[in-house]
């Protein structure tokens, strides 16, 4: 089931987070603790985004976090990675808006071959310098088909 988050959500989806960056992305480093994760989640990325979550049996599965021409964060349980679960969250982001940006590690090659495969393109690779964490990431974006603004 996919159901808009609640504030309620955000501690369970702040978990989720963390456990799939440890398990997925082993080479992000971890800046923050637990806490903090929680406190980011309730405070910033609950307040300035729009939060949908995929769940089966009243735990979270995967969560996908956007505003306006922007998509923060989409996250899935590695255990689930693979499922459909992804593609199903996207479409809630793509339904909203003509365009969507969002950014990505270079590293995580997994990511990228989903963007790509769901029509974003890379816009620009940065070397790092201007993220948290330091690690060279890249920049997408998704402009809706039927968008006069589209590229042909």
């Amino acid at each position: 089931m996919i159901r808009r988050a609640s504030l309620d959500d955000m501690p369970a989806l702040a978990r989720l987070h963390r456990h799939t960056v440890m398990t997925s992305l082993p080479f992000v480093p971890q800046l923050h603790t637990p806490a903090e994760d929680a406190w980011w989640f309730a405070e910033t990325l609950f307040a300035s985004n729009e939060v949908w979550l995929a769940e089966a049996e009243g735990a979270p599965l995967g969560y996908i976090a956007f505003r306006p021409g922007f998509i923060e964060h989409l996250f899935v349980d590695p255990a689930r990675q693979g499922a459909g679960l992804g593609p199903q969250l996207l479409a809630k982001a793509k339904a909203a808006f003509a365009e969507l940006s969002l950014w990505t590690f270079q590293q995580n090659a997994r990511a990228r071959a989903f963007y790509e495969k769901h029509g974003f393109d890379v816009v620009v690779e940065t070397d790092g310098a201007d993220n948290e964490e330091k690690l060279p990431d890249v920049l997408y974006r998704w402009r809706r088909a039927d968008d006069p603004g589209a590229p042909v």
